[in-house]
């Protein structure tokens, strides 16, 4: 049965407009969990635009679930990561200029900086996970840096419009979820999944967890964050 990792970046994109201290980030992770959330994932990036480092360590003292960090594979973020220890790292690709996480990793170009990140973490007894384009070889070269999961990027399905376009990025998906279960990965997918479109990569079996967290925040600010969790969660698993 797949999990539910929710995402929780976007309650502190609206505290930061503000630089205040509501909604908090901490307080909506609880009521996720409350509301059958497998996991609460958080990414800290390099410039602090939402998640912020006092958010990171706040949680992993009161998550009761899993705490997933995504972060860039640079020396400071391991750094946190190593002090933090959440359950799992997710190594992220990051631009300053950037609205939202672009594409996967090129886990190809820069396997021996992301062997030795991921060879560190997993000696601090950290699940590691790499965001990687549903890529045959993305794949295969993330087994070989010594991955324990690898998290599928299914961003271009999720902006595909047209029937042919959805179904075509939706093939790139399966066969690179096939894959990555084949090869011995957790396999774990996400990236601009909503409500309305989660239902097709939810058929996957060998998915056991989805990360979500905009359609999520965008409508629990319509309704609630523990009803918008559950809403989520029952599309996952119905």
């Amino acid at each position: 049965m797949a999990k539910l990792f929710v995402n929780v970046d976007h309650v502190a994109t609206v505290r930061e407009a503000r630089k205040t201290n509501v909604p908090d980030p901490v307080s909506a992770s609880l009521a996720a969990e409350q509301a059958g959330a497998d996991g609460i994932t958080v990414h800290l990036r390099e410039d602090r635009r939402h998640i912020q480092d006092r958010d990171v360590r706040i949680l992993r003292q009161v998550v009761t679930t899993k705490l997933n960090l995504e972060m860039a594979p640079v020396e400071e973020m391991v750094k946190i990561a190593l002090e933090v220890r959440p359950d799992q790292v997710t190594l992220v690709p990051e631009k300053r200029q950037e609205i939202t996480t672009e594409g996967g990793l090129d886990v190809v170009a820069n396997a021996s900086q992301l062997k030795e990140v991921v060879r560190r973490l997993r000696r601090g007894r950290i699940l590691v996970s790499l965001f990687v384009d549903p890529d045959p070889a993305q794949v295969r070269t993330s087994k070989e840096v010594g991955a324990g999961a690898v998290e599928i990027n299914t961003g271009a399905y999720s902006e595909a419009k047209s029937d042919a376009d959805i179904e075509a990025e939706f093939r790139k998906i399966s066969q690179s979820v096939v894959l990555a279960f084949q090869e011995g990965f957790r396999v774990h997918a996400g990236h601009g999944l909503t409500y309305k479109n989660v239902g097709l990569v939810a058929k996957l079996k060998e998915i056991e967890e989805f990360n979500i967290g905009h359609n999520i925040i965008a409508r629990a600010v319509m309704v609630g964050m523990e009803r918008a969790v559950r809403e989520m969660v029952e599309l996952l698993r119905g």
